[in-house]
């Protein structure tokens, strides 16, 4: 699936499985104002085959994720 770099893309890492980050950003637990405000859903295909990762590694992970898609043009909030 390609995605058009039109809607900002949150990158983030969580012990948590993705939709309970998700959820919790939505209820304002520890949230992100830009997820709780704008976060619409998870896009799977970007992290699926990344899980699970060690901490040292997923932190690198984070930051390069939030690298490239930012050079393929999408708007990137996290990824620090």
């Amino acid at each position: 699936m390609v995605f058009e770099p039109v809607a900002p893309h949150y990158n983030g890492m969580t012990s948590l499985p993705p939709e309970d980050r998700l959820a919790n950003h939505k209820a304002g637990t520890k949230a992100a104002s830009m997820v709780k405000r704008h976060g619409l859903s998870l896009v799977a295909e970007l992290y699926a085959h990344l899980n699970p990762m060690p901490f040292e590694a997923a932190a690198q992970m984070e930051q390069d994720l939030a690298e490239d898609l930012r050079q393929a043009g999408y708007t990137v909030t996290g990824g620090h």
